[in-house]
């Protein structure tokens, strides 16, 4: 699709806001002309009875569509490097065009690559307690140094840690937002520096919303199914009956998507939704390796090994020398040829990223 009839697509989105199944509906209508469908009077495909915005979009159409300028609003995007992928693209992540009712349309910053990799999903509550802090970094790390990008919805507490745990193993991750990418309308607004990591190391921020569009109480479940349709399977890790994690636990089952639970405390609220979808067929997790079996039986070829990379020269030359066996300094020393402080003290930041362990003085590839 070329670019000029991308930018009417994308002004009509800015309208429409994403509404289920408003542009497929345009687009069969029109063609695929976007120029066309931008001129003409488009009300009847805005759902009216879900919401009040659509109410009013439906009644102030032609006054809100005379203040959006398609040039402008195209060059708005160019200038904050986001490009728009439609699922008439053949680079469309084709997990995600085969759940029901799959976005139309994906801004995307970063590596648009990256929706075609190996996905997994982790998820959970933004109250989490001191066990999520100690679960989900643990399973997020050796899940995403198995080979999987991240996905996850950038909230605060569980999704957060999983999409920094992804990065701390060198690994990519993606990040799924209810609103506009934009730097404007990023929400959680304290993680706009994440996103900004995430970006440099690969991975990508995205959404179905125009920039400019803040979260209501129904984009942010509707985005939780773009969270399990991009992923071979969903982990959460806390939540409670009530949450957008569960929401995105039950996009995944009726997508035939594997569903993975922690078991937690019975007594403790974000521990009732975990524990309720056990019950009823959710796998198990007590270790990555939990998830990771899982897929080793399902995927022939698909060996999984820890996949650990380094930031610099000097974790190359360590995590060459390391394996599954304890190995001491002054070994690593002599067959790394660094000296004693330089070895000493990257392996000392290298056990804080969570790429080796210490036992007792002697070190092994964290896995």
């Amino acid at each position: 699709m070329s670019n000029g009839n991308l930018k009417y697509l994308n002004a009509i989105n800015i309208l429409v806001t994403a509404k289920s199944g408003a542009l497929q509906a345009i687009c069969d209508a029109y063609g695929g002309d976007w120029e066309k469908a931008w001129y003409s009077d488009l009300t009847r495909y805005i759902p009216k009875d879900r919401d009040t915005e659509g109410k009013l979009i439906s009644v102030n159409y032609p006054k809100l569509q005379k203040q959006i300028n398609p040039d402008q609003e195209w060059a708005k995007l160019a200038k904050k490097h986001i490009e728009l992928i439609t699922i008439l693209d053949v680079d469309y992540p084709k997990p995600l065009s085969h759940i029901p009712d799959p976005p139309f349309l994906l801004y995307v910053r970063g590596s648009r690559e990256v929706l075609s990799d190996n996905c997994f999903a982790i998820v959970g509550t933004r109250a989490l307690s001191e066990y999520g802090k100690r679960c989900a970094p643990q399973i997020a790390l050796d899940v995403a140094r198995a080979g999987f990008t991240i996905v996850s919805g950038l909230a605060m507490g569980i999704d957060t840690l999983a999409h920094k745990a992804a990065l701390d193993a060198s690994a990519k991750t993606i990040a799924v937002l209810g609103t506009g990418i934009d730097d404007q309308t990023i929400f959680p607004a304290p993680n706009l520096g994440l996103t900004r990591k995430i970006i440099e190391k690969g991975g990508a921020i995205i959404s179905e919303y125009a920039i400019g569009t803040h979260g209501t109480k129904f984009s942010f479940p509707q985005r939780n199914r773009i969270i399990s349709g991009l992923s071979q399977g969903v982990l959460v890790v806390e939540a409670d009956e009530q949450s957008g994690a569960m929401i995105t636990a039950r996009f995944a089952a009726e997508q035939g998507r594997d569903v993975f639970a922690i078991p937690g405390n019975i007594f403790a609220k974000t521990s009732q939704g975990t524990n309720n979808i056990i019950k009823k067929g959710a796998k198990m997790v007590t270790c990555a390796e939990d998830i990771l079996e899982e897929y080793e039986l399902k995927t022939q070829n698909f060996k999984f090994k820890i996949q650990i990379k380094g930031d610099n020269e000097m974790e190359e030359k360590i995590l060459a020398v390391l394996s599954g066996e304890p190995i001491t300094a002054d070994d690593i020393i002599r067959q790394t040829g660094l000296d004693a402080a330089q070895a000493n003290a990257t392996l000392t930041v290298m056990e804080l990223k969570k790429k080796v362990r210490n036992l007792k003085g002697r070190f092994i590839l964290w896995a």
